[in-house]
């Protein structure tokens, strides 16, 4: 069974940086992708960005384009989002995912999930 664990969240004010990493554990991750996802109360949860294990190009949703950096580590089985210039409407819980196939941006796609990292960016 896979195994996700989070870790990086904080608080920083706006325009400062923060990187989230994401080990898992459970099986070979060779194959497959990761993603983060971020969740307001009260909204649904979003697709931030999203890498596979293999070659190919990263995947980011607009709002984080030239922000945000999602990189894996393969040897450690982690991936990270490096977040800069952050604002406050990046404020959420961030979660790391898991599927065995190729980047999807539905999060129904993804079958394992971190207990999330709380994110907040005052102005």
């Amino acid at each position: 069974q896979v195994q996700l664990v989070e870790s990086g969240g904080g608080s920083v004010q706006a325009g400062g940086s923060l990187r989230l990493s994401c080990a898992a554990s459970g099986r070979t991750f060779t194959t497959g992708a990761m993603a983060w996802f971020r969740q307001i109360p009260g909204k649904e949860r979003e697709l931030v960005a999203a890498i596979t294990w293999s070659a190919g190009s990263p995947y980011y949703t607009d709002s984080v384009k030239g922000r945000f950096t999602i990189s894996r580590d393969n040897a450690k089985n982690t991936v990270y989002l490096q977040m800069n210039s952050l604002k406050p409407e990046d404020t959420a819980v961030y979660y790391c995912a898991a599927r065995k196939y190729g980047v999807s941006i539905q999060r129904e796609m993804y079958d394992s999930w971190g207990q999330g990292t709380q994110v907040t960016v005052s102005s």
